[in-house]
């Protein structure tokens, strides 16, 4: 007896699903619905936000692809010494 009530109620729990409609909106909603519960991170970006991130890739991209490129920088003070050293790590090719 509790195998058809169980049986029972996972026909009726199928057919009042929204994903069960016949209007796919409804459905949509519905997907739309089940995403975002499962991603709760998910939120609309700003096209600023996106513009940025397409700017950052591609900048990451073509420091990637470009060959590296050494900068000396000397900065003398006004008595002939060096004022400034500057030390960068060395990048691995």
């Amino acid at each position: 007896m509790s195998e058809l009530s169980s049986l029972s109620e996972l026909a009726r729990f199928v057919g009042q699903s929204r994903l069960a409609s016949e209007d796919g909106e409804i459905r949509a909603q519905a997907v739309n619905a089940m995403v975002a519960a499962f991603n709760p991170g998910l939120k609309r970006r700003s096209v600023t936000e996106l513009l940025g991130a397409v700017m950052t890739l591609s900048a990451r991209t073509r420091r990637m692809l470009m060959p590296a490129v050494e900068i000396e920088l000397d900065v003398f003070s006004p008595n002939g010494g060096r004022a400034v050293r500057v030390r960068l790590p060395q990048r691995s090719v």
